[in-house]
């Protein structure tokens, strides 16, 4: 069986770590902004030894050679497409598992792409419906003030390049001193900033209906209590738009950065997913 180092698409080269027996079952893990394939380090040691497959890539804007410099290139269904060719890539239908917008993107792969999701496991972003529901539910829409900021010019990428402003934002938000250092270091090159950002700007191009479809593959929601980006109110709504098995965990006193701060306990909570009898 082939490893997938690179995926070529669209002329764009996506960097990808495939891990683990080489004949277990795939996992494909999504990153989420401002992080990188890295996020997922302390995770993957655990699937492995479960006998899973691991594929991570560094997904659009993040990989060196897939950087386009336009908004629209950053459309989500753009982004749910290049999760599906790298699933076509491994020639079967895998385990999909996000965090941030790398959930986003797993919501959106699941509902466009049945077929080439076995189970879907969202972690800290509900679906994108209910999420949008939320803004007019609750406090969300002030929670998601960032989201506004970052569709200014120049200026958030020369904020968030500056590392002890890339590492005061992240420290704020929960994440621990060591991956504030890790993901801040990584932000201090304005292009990685800019192609992260580009996600937030292609919002208003993707269509309302891009990513409102429900889901019907078997669904694990992760939402931890001290998410200062996602409110408990788009968590709850998120049910309604699963048609599939469906379940919801939620970590208490943990903050958003969940891969990071508690990766044994989510590689638990994906393994007991995946294994069900039901699979």
């Amino acid at each position: 069986m082939h490893r997938v180092e690179t995926l070529v698409r669209g002329g764009l080269t996506f960097d990808v770590r495939d891990t683990g027996p080489a004949d277990g079952d795939p996992i494909l893990l999504l990153h989420g902004f401002p992080q990188d394939l890295h996020s997922w380090d302390a995770v993957v040691p655990r699937l492995h030894a479960s006998g899973f497959r691991t594929l991570v890539p560094d997904q659009r804007g993040y990989s060196p050679r897939a950087r386009p410099r336009r908004r629209r290139d950053y459309r989500i269904p753009l982004l749910a497409d290049d999760a599906a060719a790298l699933a076509d890539a491994v020639g079967r239908s895998v385990h999909v598992v996000g965090h941030d917008w790398g959930a986003a993107v797993a919501w959106t792969l699941a509902a466009r792409r049945p077929d080439l999701v076995r189970t879907l496991t969202a972690v800290s972003v509900p679906h994108p419906a209910a999420f949008l529901r939320s803004f007019v539910t609750s406090t969300q829409l002030l929670r998601s003030w960032y989201m506004f900021a970052f569709q200014l010019p120049w200026l958030p990428e020369r904020l968030l390049s500056t590392p002890s402003i890339g590492t005061a934002m992240l420290r704020r938000t929960g994440q621990g001193p060591e991956a504030a250092a890790r993901d801040a270091a990584r932000m201090s090159d304005p292009s990685v900033v800019r192609g992260g950002l580009h996600w937030y700007r292609a919002m208003p191009l993707s269509g309302p209906k891009a990513s409102l479809a429900r889901v019907s593959v078997p669904t694990l929601m992760v939402w931890s209590d001290r998410d200062t980006a996602i409110g408990r109110a788009g968590v709850d709504a998120t049910a309604r738009y699963v048609t599939g098995p469906y379940r919801l965990a939620i970590f208490r006193g943990v903050s958003h950065w969940i891969p990071d701060e508690t990766p044994d306990r989510l590689a638990d909570e994906i393994l007991d997913h995946i294994t069900e009898p039901t699979r």
